[in-house]
């Protein structure tokens, strides 16, 4: 029996390929990770930051399809993915992260504009 982690459901061969360059290399290993751990991994490794990515992979975890994640579970799963999110990047209470803010303070990057109602 292969331990690929493409073996996961909704985990396919570029999902595989970014867990290697994290260091995750068998199913085996993501299962015992479990998917906050293995997604600050692949954070840490330069993968950027996708909320449907997160959720794919919580909902493989638990052999379910990728698209089974509503209502409830999936703001859950939003702010569990934030949190990892934001453990990784350093978010500031703007929801901005470190690096954006102080390259805005700099002005190497234009300030963001407020969200019009």
């Amino acid at each position: 029996m292969s331990d690929a982690i493409s073996t996961i459901p909704n985990l396919g061969p570029a999902s595989e390929a970014a867990f290697i360059r994290a260091g995750i290399t068998t199913a085996t290993q993501l299962r015992a990770l479990g998917p906050d751990e293995a997604y600050r991994r692949l954070l840490l490794s330069g993968t950027p930051p996708h909320f449907i990515g997160y959720y794919v992979l919580v909902m493989g975890l638990q052999g379910r399809p990728w698209n089974d994640c509503k209502g409830e579970e999936k703001k859950a799963l939003r702010a569990r993915f934030d949190a990892v999110k934001a453990s990784i990047l350093g978010t500031t209470e703007k929801g901005r992260s470190d690096l954006e803010a102080a390259l805005q303070f700099f002005g190497v990057v234009e300030r963001r504009q407020p969200p019009h109602p």
